[in-house]
């Protein structure tokens, strides 16, 4: 292993291009691909940015600003075996056949063994090396279930009630969690259950867990100006301040205009922590969806922590940092957890096929940063605006399918949009039997959770990344799970689709043989899910 530290700059330019003052130039080599940084980019023409990265990709992302709305990483590393890693956000730029870094003094360039395989074991011995620790077995065992669609604003306990039981009588599997999304409370920083919404909460947590599931609840760092808790906690210095340093900031997130708690200082944490367990002991919930920590409301030109040190992403890895106090946890917003038992999900998806074209190369990006416990957003999508008077009559039911059968060979599943709702009976006994396949298939995923959190290998692999050299690098609609399983689902509208097989004898889920090595068309009707395996 050559490895290329900022001291080193003679060896440095030799190889690979320029150091200069927390800075690093690589070039990108004649067929090499890269992964890493964001689960995916969208850009101001709407268009989905997604790993791997080549010679031609043109992309500017400053990691110390902005998570892009999901789990972040100064991670990046490629199929010839070389990674880049920095402890501290960095703005990094993919232009003319390049990578450009900038705005941390350790910034590394290392070079392993010549694969992306390589490059991954290496990067996580040395940065990100596994906990040991799988989260909660409920999350991967059976699908999760959550209110945001169904009810968006409206969360109230007779409907929340309705769709678990809903769940049990149209044989959806129970068993794992469900949350309960935005707008349960009185008010942010109130935590308190509305009481002409929710006239009996415990009652209805301790309902829900009859039927079989755990209770989550959507939670975040806002706090309402002008309440009781607003100006509490701003006289005992919990809030992040403005710029001034001298009044709590007031910022603005999708929800309004918020003052922020600020979790650089230690006493404000502990409350934090504190108001969640009461909770947890007042109500029987479970657990909580930590929503909201995105970097971009602790921007260092605009407020001021109480550390003078945690903006941007490292505040939202402070909020990440929640999962330690929380085992029934889910977070979309990240900085550096990869190799540690946290629960992520992917950024919301539209409910489009290119959503759902968009599942697997997110979730293969997520896998590469080293954040294994991925749930791919929710089902159909998780942009509620796009749910807006969408019915069983004028509803796209191939597209829900697919999306669905996306899902359920992924180590998580979540149901949002009601399929008993939205779907005919054909359309609904097919998601039926992709959430009962992911049933199924749950004690091989937690298996190879298991063997994850002890070797650092990811559950979710490119294909590249198992079978380097036979000509899959871009491959980006069908994925490894753990090492025995080639999941090629649709990603798209129609009923036939491309499955590359690598080398050797391969066998679909039908037990048809195929001699590997080479790419077939294969049939998909709207009820099969492809998977092949090697005996």
């Amino acid at each position: 292993m050559k490895k290329i530290l900022l001291s080193a700059l003679m060896l440095f330019c030799a190889i690979t291009g320029c150091f200069a003052g927390g800075s690093l130039k690589v070039k990108i080599l004649p067929g090499e691909r890269w992964w890493g940084g964001i689960d995916c980019f969208q850009s101001r023409d709407g268009r989905l940015i997604t790993a791997p990265y080549n010679e031609s990709t043109s992309l500017t992302l400053d990691l110390n600003r902005d998570n892009y709305s999901n789990q972040a990483v100064s991670f990046f590393l490629s199929n010839t075996g070389r990674y880049i890693w920095s402890d501290l956000p960095v703005k990094v730029e993919f232009d003319k056949g390049e990578i450009c870094l900038e705005g941390s003094a350790d910034i590394t360039l290392t070079e392993t063994g010549g694969t992306l395989k390589d490059a991954y074991m290496a990067a996580s011995r040395a940065h990100f090396p596994p906990s040991g620790l799988i989260p909660r077995e409920e999350f991967i065992a059976a699908p999760q279930y959550n209110t945001w669609i169904e009810l968006n604003y409206n969360q109230n306990q007779a409907d929340i009630l309705k769709y678990a039981q809903a769940i049990v009588d149209n044989g959806f599997p129970s068993g794992g969690v469900l949350m309960i999304d935005d707008n349960w409370q009185k008010y942010y920083g109130n935590f308190e259950f509305k009481p002409e919404r929710f006239p009996d909460a415990k009652a209805m947590c301790d309902k829900l867990h009859e039927l079989g599931f755990k209770v989550m609840i959507w939670v975040c760092p806002f706090i309402s100006p002008d309440s009781v808790e607003g100006r509490t906690l701003a006289k005992k210095g919990y809030l992040v301040k403005d710029v001034s340093g001298n009044a709590p900031a007031v910022v603005k997130w999708w929800n309004g205009y918020s003052h922020v708690v600020d979790l650089s200082n230690p006493d404000a944490r502990a409350w934090f922590v504190e108001t969640l367990h009461k909770m947890e002991k007042d109500y029987g919930v479970d657990g909580f969806k930590l929503d909201a920590g995105d970097g971009t409301f602790y921007k260092v030109d605009a407020v001021t922590v109480f550390d003078g040190k945690s903006y941007g992403t490292l505040h939202t890895g402070l909020w990440a940092s929640l999962y330690k106090d929380f085992p029934y946890h889910e977070f979309r917003a990240c900085w550096r957890l990869a190799g540690q038992p946290v629960v992520h999900r992917l950024q919301d998806k539209d409910y489009s096929w290119a959503g759902v074209s968009s599942l697997i190369p997110s979730i293969l990006e997520g896998s590469m940063e080293g954040h294994q416990f991925i749930c791919p957003d929710m089902i159909g999508g998780g942009q509620w605006s796009k749910f807006l008077n969408v019915s069983r009559d004028n509803v796209n039911q191939e597209l829900i399918v697919r999306s669905c059968q996306n899902h359920a060979l992924m180590p998580m599943m979540q149901f949002s949009v009601a399929p008993w709702r939205v779907l005919d009976e054909k359309h609904l006994d097919i998601c039926r039997q992709a959430s009962q396949l992911h049933v199924r298939m749950a004690p091989y995923m937690l298996e190879q959770a298991r063997q994850c959190a002890v070797s650092g290998e990811p559950i979710v692999r490119p294909m590249e990344y198992s079978f380097p050299g036979q000509g899959m690098e871009d491959c980006l609609d069908q994925f490894m799970l753990g090492d025995k399983y080639l999941v090629a689902p649709m990603t798209g509208p129609g009923t036939q689709r491309e499955v590359q097989l690598p080398k050797g004898t391969w066998f679909d889920e039908t037990g048809k043989r195929y001699k590997g090595g080479r790419s077939y068309v294969i049939d998909v009707p709207i009820e099969r899910i492809p998977y092949f395996y090697r005996k």
